[in-house]
């Protein structure tokens, strides 16, 4: 009788935990999902012929207390000086289509966050130049973007 409950324990502690990886690379899918969408959403928005809905749609990917920290070009920002931002760059003409693509190098997905090597893929020259590699963390919430922090 003993033999049998080890058993039927170590069966209980197989199912849990296989639905808990499974429950963890869910969870990672959905981060990812999230990602790749911010990157699309950037894309469009650095296009000469986008608009402010553009934009709009990439803040919707963030929390409401959302930060974004770059210290080689100043430092913290809150969500609305960097919604500020992407609307002045886009009033002035800063987004015009010279970013063609941005390649993701590397990714690595913990919980809650993905490391992401990524470089801009630009025109020059009438030629698709793929600029240095580049390193950003992304930290989620509740399924939204919570914080990036630019390494680079």
């Amino acid at each position: 009788m003993k033999k049998i409950t080890i058993y039927l324990y170590q069966v209980l502690l197989m199912i849990l935990s296989c639905g808990a990886a499974n429950a963890q690379l869910a969870h990672a899918d959905s981060l990812d999902v999230v990602l790749k969408k911010y990157y699309e959403l950037n894309l469009k928005v650095f296009q000469a012929n986008s608009q402010p809905k553009d934009i709009d749609n990439i803040f919707d990917l963030f929390t409401a207390d959302f930060e974004y920290i770059h210290p080689q070009y100043g430092g913290t920002y809150t969500r609305q000086d960097l919604y500020e931002g992407y609307q002045r760059n886009q009033k002035n003409g800063g987004y015009d289509g010279s970013v063609t693509d941005i390649k993701i190098l590397n990714k690595i997905v913990g919980l809650n966050a993905i490391a992401v090597s990524k470089s801009f893929v630009t025109k020059k020259d009438g030629k698709a130049v793929e600029g240095e590699p580049q390193m950003t963390l992304f930290e989620f919430r509740d399924g939204k973007i919570a914080r990036i922090y630019e390494y680079w």
